[in-house]
């Protein structure tokens, strides 16, 4: 009997790799691996077709088993970064008058700088709402085009009240054969410069992503798949490849965004620091309860209304050359050895290596003359990368993914460290020292903002260079790692794996249990929309109380991904799983609830009672140092919470600081962590009990905040 088979394929900047998983258990049935296409005539699509195409021959996968494919993507990451953006036509409207004058003004943003030296253009011109027509917006169309657009934005003030204006403004521009980027479909949120700053650089895209998709969408179908092509979101969801040829300014990250879904998805990695090594480039995120850490992309140094994670994405990683100048070592990256096209000095056989002399060279124009590379006796070029570093210094291990010839390593790292005059111990330490200082303030930074106290602040590796620089770095800062297994692929098991996911934000001050209702609905609705089975999709509530912005997050697995796998968690297990996480005996740990989906375990530390909240998968949900919890029946719900909440409250130089309350319902957890005061939490924790029996049982967690 032939299995179902999910496909996810991630683009780096170095490897293009596909994995192929088991439906059911998750298991891995298939890889391959092919360079990253940067420079072909459609791009790193060519890749993403080569790479699944041979996935699918080398395994003996049938097209007619795929029941899920998707792709991250790098080309609105590049597109941006190398200035390959189209003019674009801004048609703004709104009021007559001294309100019509600042709408005006505010839609008028003017070229956009890319912070590379490139820039997005844009001109610009102004209906009143009172002359929208189609004869009006036709004319003011022709205009723009005779400027030079090659792409219109509509973007209306206060178009989220009513998006008809935009609408109409779309219908008119696609019968004159332009692509449109409509404002009020990207955000729903107020700030008419923001929305519509970030639906130009939506805009300056759209040709570039639209060539991708049709030849990505075109290759897969000829393989005999007829399932939707989904693509990869910077915010870890994955949307069908019709919505992103309304919106691929939401792929931005995409890429960052497969390695931490592949970290919480298939390694049930619920807190710490990520870590992905490629070949390229570094990425470095938070995990904290099972969620990563969300915000708006800049680019080039403007504030968009585009949700992607919170990664920094640093130029060192396993392939990064070096850098030497007056005797010393002065960089590492951000050129790596692909990018230079030599192979890594590492991955050289030891036969080859005959008489090596060092040299100095510019990988590609305007960079700097100071890159290392080795010459050859046989006149072949190599050069000296991070994970040669790692191998002469022990770090990598006979089967480790970027395990390589030691000795050829060392052979050619001698120049290097004659010319710094030291050992070439020394030398390799050097190299990774100098990684280290750009990576050590990016955890450092990571751990302030986000509070993570000791236990969260762990290093989860992934990636094909993970050991090259993680176990340097955790030596360094004395921090717990783990390189889980397949941490190579990591990324493309998190682009197989991804969810549905679609965001709703609005403006709503003093929002109702009404209003939350609503706005959750409208999230669900877009997720099912976008292929999400309504059974499986939960609906995440946040309210920022400065902003009165209410966002609404909906998660949804498709139709074949209902299945929750072979993943199981006895108590037993799980009392291992909470004492590793609290750095405590096993014989420490309370089991305080236990239910068919959850298990609730605490112990005893200095600093209050730790918690960790378990599902059955063996996921943890929930990881706090200081609560208190309580199983009780639906009906009891608010009677039981402001109980917890007042336990849990905290008064300090007059200030009240809130706890951070969960609430698990139907086998769901609710993270309501944040929440300014316990009447917000009641407003929006009421919705979750509107379709919920008075004898459902339910568990509530309320956490202490910290006090700096």
């Amino acid at each position: 009997m032939s299995k179902q088979v999910r496909v996810g394929i991630d683009v780096g900047g170095t490897h293009t790799k596909a994995v192929a998983l088991d439906n059911e258990t998750n298991e891995i049935v298939g890889e391959s691996i092919v360079m990253t296409t940067h420079d072909d005539e459609i791009g790193v699509a060519k890749g993403v077709i080569e790479c699944f195409k041979q996935c699918l021959i080398d395994n003996d996968i049938d097209p007619k088993d795929v029941v899920f494919i998707a792709h991250s993507t790098t080309q609105a990451t590049n597109a941006l970064l190398e200035g390959d953006v189209a003019k674009v036509g801004i048609l703004g409207m709104g009021k007559g008058g001294i309100e019509g004058l600042l709408a005006k003004k505010q839609s008028n943003i003017g070229n956009i700088d890319l912070g590379t030296g490139r820039m997005i253009e844009t001109v610009h011109t102004y209906v009143k709402n009172k002359d929208v027509n189609e004869a009006n917006i036709s004319k003011a169309i022709d205009d723009l085009q005779s400027r030079g657009a090659e792409v219109i934005v509509a973007s209306k003030a206060f178009g989220v009240d009513s998006i008809e204006e935009e609408n109409l403004v779309k219908d008119v521009a696609e019968k004159k054969g332009l692509m449109v980027s409509v404002a009020s479909e990207i955000s729903k949120l107020y700030g008419l410069t923001r929305r519509t700053r970030t639906a130009a650089i939506n805009g300056s895209i759209l040709p570039k992503m639209m060539s991708t998709a049709n030849s990505t969408e075109s290759a897969v179908r000829s393989t005999g798949i007829d399932v939707p092509l989904m693509i990869m979101r910077g915010d870890g969801g994955v949307m069908d490849i019709d919505e992103m040829r309304k919106r691929p300014v939401l792929t931005m990250l995409s890429g960052p965004a497969a390695s931490v879904m592949g970290a919480l998805m298939y390694l049930r990695a619920s807190n710490g620091i990520y870590f992905e090594v490629g070949g390229t480039s570094t990425n470095i995120g938070v995990i904290k309860n099972g969620r990563p850490a969300v915000e708006y992309s800049i680019v080039g140094g403007h504030r968009t209304y585009v949700n992607s994670l919170d990664v920094i994405v640093l130029g060192v990683a396993g392939g990064s050359m070096v850098r030497a100048n007056g005797g010393k070592l002065v960089d590492v990256g951000p050129r790596s050895a692909h990018i230079a096209g030599l192979p890594y000095a590492v991955y050289t056989p030891v036969e080859e290596v005959e008489s090596p002399e060092l040299e100095f060279f510019s990988p590609k124009e305007g960079d700097p003359a100071d890159y290392v590379r080795i010459k050859l006796a046989n006149g072949e070029r190599v050069t000296i990368t991070n994970s040669c570093a790692a191998n002469v210094l022990g770090y990598l291990k006979p089967g480790d993914y970027s395990y390589g010839n030691v000795e050829s390593a060392r052979k050619c790292m001698q120049p290097l460290a004659d010319y710094l005059g030291v050992s070439v111990e020394e030398c390799a330490k050097q190299i990774l020292h100098k990684a280290y200082e750009k990576i050590e303030p990016v955890i450092t930074g990571f751990v302030e903002k986000y509070h993570l106290d000791s236990d969260q602040s762990s290093l989860v590796g992934c990636g094909g260079g993970a050991k090259t620089l993680l176990p340097y770095t955790a030596e360094q800062m004395d921090l717990k790692y783990s390189i889980p297994e397949h941490a190579e692929v990591i990324s493309s098991i998190g682009v197989a794996l991804a969810m549905i996911r679609d965001v709703v934000e609005r403006v709503i001050p003093n929002p109702t249990t009404a209003d939350i209702a609503a706005i959750k609905k409208e999230a669900r609705e877009l997720a099912i929309k976008n292929g999400a089975v309504p059974d499986t999709i939960e609906v995440q509530v946040e309210i920022d109380a400065q902003t009165s912005k209410v966002t609404a997050i909906a998660l949804g697995s498709n139709e074949v991904q209902t299945s929750s796998g072979k993943l199981s968690c006895s108590a037993e297990e799980a009392v291992e799983l909470a004492a590793e996480s609290m750095r405590v005996n096993a014989s420490d740990v309370k089991l305080e609830i236990e239910t068919p989906s959850f298990y609730v375990l605490s112990a005893e530390r200095k600093g209050g009672r730790a918690m960790r909240l378990i599902d059955h998968r063996g996921f943890i949900k929930v990881q706090v140092s200081d609560a208190v919890c309580c199983e009780c029946k639906a009906s009891e719900w608010e009677e039981r919470s402001k109980e917890l909440w007042d336990a849990t409250l905290i008064y300090k130089a007059e200030m009240e600081h809130c706890p951070d309350m969960y609430l698990c319902i139907g086998g769901k957890v609710l993270d309501f962590s944040g929440t300014m005061s316990y009447e917000s939490l009641k407003t929006i924790m009421a919705t979750e009990f509107l379709e919920a029996e008075a004898d459902d049982d339910i568990i509530l967690i309320s956490a202490k905040v910290e006090v700096g």
